[in-house]
């Protein structure tokens, strides 16, 4: 299903279809609809451009502790292969 969103409607909006996108890719992963990589593929951005998008709304990066023990995992794997 395609979402058709008037012009009219945008141009009251003062917003860009671009825009109206990221705003809703923004709102989804905010709420937790959407993961980061999904909210940002919606938003057609790379990495680094949606979390500067998150940061002009005072969306905070969701990442909990489970988040850093698997990234201190990670890192110890990594720092194991380099050091042999």
């Amino acid at each position: 299903m395609d979402l058709l969103i008037k012009e009219e409607t945008l141009k009251r909006a003062e917003m860009t279809a671009e825009e109206l996108v990221i705003e809703i890719a923004v709102h989804l992963y905010d709420t937790e609809r959407l993961s980061m990589g999904q909210a940002r593929n919606l938003a057609q951005l790379d990495q680094l451009s949606f979390q500067k998008e998150l940061a002009k709304r005072n969306v905070f990066i969701k990442y909990e502790v489970e988040d850093l023990q698997i990234d201190l995992e990670n890192l110890k794997e990594f720092n194991k292969r380099k050091s042999s």
